[in-house]
């Protein structure tokens, strides 16, 4: 079967600076009217790959495919996709409605048609009352809105977004990743953000794609990556797991799916140290070979029966709970 021909792929694609390689020969095709969230540490290469794939870094090798054609040569204005910085790069001097319609303007669009297609923009996220406004009279998520609104005004099929919530309190975060969701789903373009937040990309993404070191580290649906993490990096990295060395290898087990019994139950280990976290009680525990495991436990189930730091204790599990691990 053909692809639909708005999908964007990546082929092989390479960055390097210099002798340092910031990418490495990456393979990836993302599926159309999707959210997908490029995950991973600072210097991973995941800002470098959307930067490429903007058109505000080149590509070293490889190509980038959109509709069908290689854009990996084409000027940004021209390759079919809009960039949302993380700074927002709003011109200050400029009004909402006029910052909103700046591409337009750089165009040649008439004052009329640019400001008409830019109130539309700004009524898609809720600021139509805004339109006259100067940045530095809006709120940080209000900002970003129109940074949004600007970035959509040029029809792109692909939107990209460079840790666009990074700059919010935690509370607008939340608040502000709902409205991406949303928003995506209202227009059904593919959304490409990247993200160091676990919890940010399980919230908003249909796919998660790991980075690491330069490479795709694991790809899939968001729920896929999370409870099936083909690596110790990725199972970390995506928090909520154990990483435990047994005689048959290397597995991964949710934090959830450990318990706390008595001293002879279950593998042996010493408490060192204890977590409220509200709704569960993180309970840290060293088991022989030096290991630390976490059991996220019910609070009511914890403070039945409490642990304190040095308290002797078994952790429990179901084997079929291990998920082994590849590398």
């Amino acid at each position: 079967m053909s692809q639909p021909v708005q999908d964007l792929e990546l082929v092989s694609v390479t960055k390097r600076y210099g002798k340092t390689v910031a990418v490495d020969a990456i393979n990836h095709h993302f599926r159309p009217s999707s959210y997908t969230c490029l995950l991973g540490p600072s210097g991973c290469g995941k800002s470098s790959t959307l930067r490429m794939i903007a058109g505000h870094e080149s590509v070293s090798e490889g190509a980038i495919n959109l509709a069908g054609r290689d854009i990996s040569h084409l000027p940004p204005a021209k390759r079919g996709t809009a960039m949302m910085f993380q700074s927002y790069a709003l011109f200050p001097h400029l009004s909402v409605i006029d910052n909103v319609a700046f591409s337009l303007k750089m165009k040649g669009v008439d004052t009329r048609e640019r400001r008409a297609k830019a109130a539309e923009m700004l009524e898609l996220v809720d600021l139509t009352a805004m339109a006259e406004r100067l940045p530095d009279q809006l709120s940080g998520g209000q900002q970003q809105r129109v940074a949004l609104a600007r970035a959509l005004i040029t029809r792109p099929q692909v939107l990209l977004l460079d840790e666009p919530l990074s700059a919010l309190d935690p509370f607008l975060r939340i608040r502000m990743r709902g409205e991406l969701r949303k928003l995506q789903r209202e227009l059904g373009i593919s959304f490409v953000h990247v993200t160091h937040g676990q919890d940010e990309a399980l919230a908003l993404a249909d796919e998660v794609v790991v980075m690491n070191n330069a490479v795709i580290e694991q790809a899939g649906p968001a729920r896929d990556v999370f409870n099936a993490p083909r690596t110790r990096f990725v199972a970390q990295f995506m928090g909520g797991h154990n990483v435990v060395a047994l005689p048959e290898g290397h597995f991964a087990i949710r934090t959830d799916a450990v318990g706390v019994g008595a001293p002879g139950n279950g593998v042996e280990a010493n408490v060192t140290g204890i977590e409220y976290q509200g709704t569960h009680v993180s309970v840290l525990a060293r088991i022989a070979g030096d290991q630390e495991l976490t059991a996220l436990v019910p609070e009511n189930e914890f403070y039945s029966n409490p642990h304190t730091p040095g308290d002797r204790v078994g952790l429990i599990w179901d084997a079929k709970n291990l998920h082994k691990l590849t590398a």
